[in-house]
């Protein structure tokens, strides 16, 4: 009797301590780690995609992953444009914290061959897994900078930034890569160059009968280097295009390049090619890949095969083969056994462009009912992007989340799931997502998310927790144009700054739960806690800004600028020609 009292006294408490230590979920986790696909889409309009509302757009494989996944419908980059959008993504922080923002009007990096870039002391998420063990590798569009002080010192390459393999293109896929209408540099350059020429010419005749008349005898030196200089900038002015194409679109290979300039008609083939290959080569794990889609910024460089498939012209066919580039990892991950063993992510750096036209054929994304798009600060149309993730057996299948969620959450949530930690010595303004998508929490752990447009804070967003309300208030906002359009036509860009923005006293507030297309605003006679909530919103903004510190300008007009000693070229400089690709076939 008095054994069998023990044995019971024994395993009662064998019981109670496994009920005490019995790990969580979460701490289930800890111990495994999954490989990590990141999908990076270019300028994609939440709106292109058929999990989120869109029925003439085929885009089978992305809905496929929300409907083996979690999708969020508030998930918010933290710019409206790629570089400090890209740069926040990999960081987990604010890009005003690193200092790939400007308060120039750059907001993007302009050319390959300048000094800005990620800062070498910032730690992307890919050196915190690299550290774990995973073998980390970026496939696709980079457009974080290159070089500091020299052609091939590649102090910002992604090979600095945790990456153990890199293939790509170390700018952006840009309109000017291919000659078109749709210019974002070569068109306002010329136009410049042809002014500077006009008053070359002009001096120059001025100066020659000043000469002749004697009323002002101008050194024929003089005369002779301003010629030279005007006809330099002549030949600059006729081969802009060239210049452009071979100094910015190329292809390479951790630090070689390989294709300069490229040839769009196989890019997709390889950039998919390496892609497969690197899930292939690392099946055995962990590995980390972040593939950087090309697509869907103009040029649309789109292959044959999928030439007017679409109902949307151009830019739905170049939506519809990136899904079927989705498809393919989708489908080589399940070929080797790593679809259970695989966090997949799908998202886009910022919105649809909606300047992107040439004559009434749109080249940009559409942002569904959200307003505004890429480059309009504050307004969901440029920062409210798709964002789905999908882990059989570990997320829950079908399942939506309608709070705030951002680009920046990432960041922490990988770091943890590969086994590291974010760094402590420094502010990490993303938030791991995984008891949200667990279910271990019912609401996201953002309250106040910032939206900047360049280093100006344009808008804030307000998710209050106990009425599960979310505010938006504006304190800039772009001049559209013309009037009434909804978008900067004939600008490229909308202005962050300056006489191109208005000024809000009292700002603007909204209620994104009952007016997601921000198209009524409130006031104090139409809601009662007006005052109240852009005081809250103020002292939020006080608070953030205490958190910053000053770094340098990455995107200054200096950062900015082309710098001829730091033009990567595969050649002689200028003469950089050469194609690995098809020596290699």
């Amino acid at each position: 009797m008095l054994h069998q009292k023990n044995t019971w006294t024994s395993l009662s408490i064998t019981m109670l301590t496994f009920l005490i230590l019995k790990p969580s979920k979460s701490n289930c986790l800890a111990n495994v780690k999954p490989n990590i696909v990141l999908l990076l889409a270019d300028d994609l309009g939440i709106g292109d995609i058929g999990c989120y509302g869109n029925n003439t757009i085929r885009t089978p494989n992305i809905d496929r992953l929300a409907k083996e996944g979690v999708k969020f419908t508030q998930h918010i980059a933290a710019a409206s444009v790629c570089t400090p959008s890209r740069a926040a993504f990999l960081t987990g922080r604010y890009p005003i914290r690193s200092g790939m923002t400007s308060y120039n009007g750059l907001p993007v990096l302009q050319w390959t061959a300048t000094s800005g870039g990620l800062p070498s002391n910032e730690t992307t998420f890919a050196k915190i897994l690299q550290k774990e063990g995973y073998t980390t590798g970026l496939i696709g569009k980079w457009h974080l900078g290159l070089n500091c002080e020299s052609r091939i010192d590649h102090c910002h390459h992604p090979l600095n930034h945790g990456f153990d393999f890199f293939y790509g293109m170390p700018f952006s896929l840009m309109g000017d890569c291919e000659y078109s209408v749709l210019s974002e540099k070569r068109e306002k350059l010329e136009m410049k160059l042809n002014f500077y020429i006009q008053i070359i010419v002009l001096s120059i005749f001025t100066f020659t009968i000043g000469r002749f008349t004697g009323l002002f005898p101008v050194p024929w030196k003089i005369t002779i280097g301003i010629a030279i200089i005007g006809f330099l900038f002549f030949l600059t002015q006729h081969f802009l295009y060239i210049l452009i194409k071979y100094g910015d679109c190329f292809l390479m290979r951790n630090h070689t390049i390989t294709e300069q300039p490229m040839n769009f008609k196989r890019t997709t083939y390889l950039i998919l090619k390496e892609a497969l290959s690197f899930i292939e080569r690392n099946k055995h794990g962990p590995f980390l890949l972040v593939i950087s889609f090309l697509h869907v910024h103009t040029p649309l460089v789109t292959t044959e095969k999928f030439l007017q498939r679409s109902k949307h012209g151009l830019y739905g066919d170049n939506v519809e083969e990136m899904d079927w580039m989705v498809g393919e990892v989708l489908e080589t991950l399940n070929n080797e056994g790593l679809t259970k063993s695989t966090l997949v992510y799908f998202t886009s750096d910022n919105g649809g462009s909606l300047e992107s036209q040439i004559g009434s054929e749109q080249h940009g994304g559409w942002n569904g009912i959200y307003k505004g798009g890429k480059g309009m600060g504050g307004w969901d149309g440029g920062i409210r992007v798709p964002g789905i993730l999908r882990w059989p057996g570990v997320l829950p299948a079908g399942r939506v989340i309608d709070d705030p969620t951002s680009l920046m959450d990432i960041y922490p949530t990988v770091a943890h799931l590969g086994g590291g930690e974010v760094p402590q010595d420094r502010v990490i303004d993303g938030r791991d997502l995984m008891p949200l998508l667990q279910g271990e929490v019912q609401q996201s752990d953002h309250e106040f998310m910032f939206h900047y447009c360049l280093s100006y804070l344009h808008a804030v967003r307000w998710h209050q927790k106990n009425s599960g309300i979310v505010w938006k208030v504006h304190y800039m906002t772009p001049i559209f144009h013309p009037e009434g359009s909804g978008a900067c036509y004939g600008r490229g860009v909308c202005p962050c700054f300056g006489k191109g923005v208005i000024h809000h006293d009292p700002p603007l507030l909204f209620d994104l739960s009952k007016d997601p297309s921000e198209t009524h605003p409130l006031s104090p006679d139409t809601e009662p806690l007006f005052a109240l909530i852009i005081e809250k919103v103020e002292h939020a903004v006080q608070e953030h800004r205490a958190t910053l510190t000053p770094v340098s300008e990455q995107l200054s007009t200096f950062n900015n600028i082309w710098k001829p000693w730091l033009q990567p070229c595969c050649g002689t400089f200028p003469l950089c020609w050469c194609d690995w690709e098809e020596d290699h076939k």
